[in-house]
């Protein structure tokens, strides 16, 4: 009789420690001024990110975005999460960013919008994530090894 309370407890105690654990909950993040703050990182650039409620002004290290990223692409990459969030000229955005190219930048300051929205509406985390915008692109330039001309290319061969 022993054995099978004992194997009804066991029974009883995997079946309590079998409940599904719950989703994390996300939870506004502000600051005192009520801003969200976040770091977007791309290669070698990264971008602190303030988003705000506003008109829909974005700058980037004091200048307008359009002055700043002259590109018409760079200028795309950086409304992407806005646009895709459906927020277009609900929120101010101040951005400075740091290293890299013009390119790495602009990926950068797009990666800290994604996360700055998503810590001022934790409900728009499932639009940007399904979008790819929260993910940091990882990729960056490989380093030069010894006896090589640059990381992986050999110098020139000569018999003589």
């Amino acid at each position: 009789m022993a054995e099978i309370n004992s194997l009804q407890e066991l029974g009883e105690a995997t079946q309590a420690t079998a409940v599904q654990p719950e989703a994390p909950v996300h939870v506004q993040k502000l600051d005192a001024q009520g801003r969200a703050y976040a770091t977007g990182k791309r290669k070698n650039a990264i971008a602190r990110v303030w988003v705000k409620p506003g008109t829909g002004k974005i700058s980037v290290n004091g200048k307008e975005f359009a002055a700043y990223f002259a590109r018409p692409v760079l200028q795309m990459i950086l409304q992407q999460p806005i646009i895709a969030a459906n927020r277009n000229g609900q929120y101010d955005v101040v951005a400075t960013v740091v290293g890299g190219g013009l390119s790495g930048q602009a990926g950068a300051v797009r990666h800290g919008i994604s996360k700055a929205l998503t810590y001022y509406e934790p409900e728009l985390r499932a639009v940007l994530k399904k979008g790819g915008f929260l993910t940091r692109d990882s990729r960056v330039v490989e380093r030069k090894k010894y006896g090589r001309a640059k990381a992986r290319r050999s110098f020139q061969f000569s018999k003589r």
